[in-house]
Formats: C-alpha cells, structure tokens, sequence
C-alpha cells in the first residue's frame, strides 16, 4: 500500500486551512508566553537526522541550519560544501548556460546584493540554488527579481534549498530539481516572545502568510503547498517527494 502524503486541496480549501493553522499558531505562541504547561506535540527528538533519505508520509526530519546539511565531497558547479554564512554569487558555466551560483544563507539586505549581482553579468541566464534559508523577505524579493529577468532556477546533486530559499526557486520561469536534492519547508520563525509581543506576533504572522500567499499566487504555485510548512514547526524540515514537487508546481515540467 502506497504511504500516504499531503493532497492539493482546492484553493477554498487551502485558505481555510491556513486560517486554521494561524489560529492554533497564535493560541500556542500565547499560552507559552503565559506558562501553560502544554504537551510536547512535535518532539524533534523522535525525528531522524536530516540526511536520512525520505518516502512518502515519512517527510519530516530534524533541522539546523548552522551544520553543513550536505554529504562530504565535491559539488557541481563550484558549490562549497561549507554552508556559507552569507549568500555568494559567484558566475559559472551551468550545464552550457551562463549561470550564478547562489550559496548560502539568506541575511537581509541579500535581495539588493542580488540585483547588483545580476547587473554585474547580465549574461546570466540560469540561478543554481544551494541554501538552508533565511530571511524570508529578502527571499520573495529575490524570487521576483529571478521571475522578472526571465531566468530559470535549477539545484544539482545533493545540493538543499530549505525553509525561505523555496520562494528563490519559485521564481524560475523554468524549475528543475536533481533527484539527490532536497526542497523543504517549515514554520517561519519569530523569536522568543513576552506575553505583550506574542499577541503582537499574532498580526505578523498573518501579514507574513499574506505575503507569501501572494508571492505564490504571481509565481502558479498551488496555494496548499502551505500545508505542510505550516504544520512542520521550526526545528524541523518537512522535505517534499518528486511526486509533491510536480503537484504543487514547484517544479516545472521538462520539454
């Protein structure tokens, strides 16, 4: 029998969901901030290391984005297999296409860096993605930047794009994923909270998923593909499977 995995419900469906979701986010932020001695419901104990290989309805896996997140050896296209603590850009020849590799993790002010990154080699024509994530803003805006210029994303063997650095993926007109790769998604991440500010995160939270839900909207990704980053909490990852890839869009079917 086939494991189960997240359906693409309809796009009513999707929003009831993650209207759903924000309020059970928003009565969790605010009985820790007043102490309630609530249950441990995602104990990240129980979830195996990142780098154990996935299947359908066993997607979920430890996450810190500080370790290297790849297996040892050399990349494609130059990649480091140090996780840099900033994005790089750094222009190269992919598959025969003038690219720019993309490495690291997203800090603000990377989506500005991008652009004149693009203005420095205008030749570029594909974006090679290699990040554990980051700032989310700075990823949608990236991601839109990508989609403007016209430019295909791609990630090769063994390289991560998690947490924020799907939104930079989303952005290619043309989206390929290398089978060894691995695309995942979780909870956005809003610090520690005081009772006063976590009635306060409340409203972030929402404009946050308005944003995205937006941003998914310009780029034709299903709406759904919130349901599991809404359901996975912080420190942990939830990685889709091909089959998820291509349901949700996220992926673009090769010619």
């Amino acid at each position: 029998m086939t494991a189960a995995r997240f359906s693409a419900p309809s796009a009513k469906g999707a929003l009831q969901l993650i209207l759903a979701l924000q309020v059970g986010i928003a009565v969790l932020l605010i009985a820790g901030d007043m102490g309630a001695a609530l249950p441990n419901l995602f104990n990240p104990s129980q979830q195996p290391e990142f780098d154990t290989p996935v299947a359908p309805g066993d997607q979920t896996r430890k996450f810190n984005p500080s370790p290297r997140l790849t297996q040892p050896g050399t990349l494609p296209y130059g990649i480091p297999s140090d996780m840099p603590s900033r994005l790089l850009f750094e222009p190269t020849d992919i598959d025969g296409t003038p690219g720019l590799v993309v490495t690291g993790t997203v800090l603000a002010g990377d989506a500005a860096r991008f652009s004149d990154a693009l203005k420095a080699n205008p030749d570029i024509e594909r974006i090679a993605l290699h990040s554990p994530g980051g700032s989310v803003d700075d990823a949608l805006q990236i991601g839109r930047a990508i989609r403007e210029a016209g430019l295909d994303t791609t990630m090769a063997g063994r390289t991560v794009c998690l947490s924020a650095c799907p939104y930079i993926l989303m952005g290619g007109v043309t989206r390929t994923v290398a089978p060894e790769a691995s695309v995942g998604v979780h909870q956005h991440y809003f610090g520690e909270n005081t009772i006063l500010p976590a009635f306060l995160a409340v409203e972030s939270i929402q404009r946050g998923q308005g944003e995205v839900m937006a941003f998914l909207q310009e780029m034709n990704i299903e709406l759904s593909v919130m349901q599991p980053a809404l359901l996975t909490p912080p420190d942990e990852i939830y990685v889709f499977v091909p089959d998820e890839l291509q349901d949700y869009r996220i992926v673009t079917q090769a010619d």
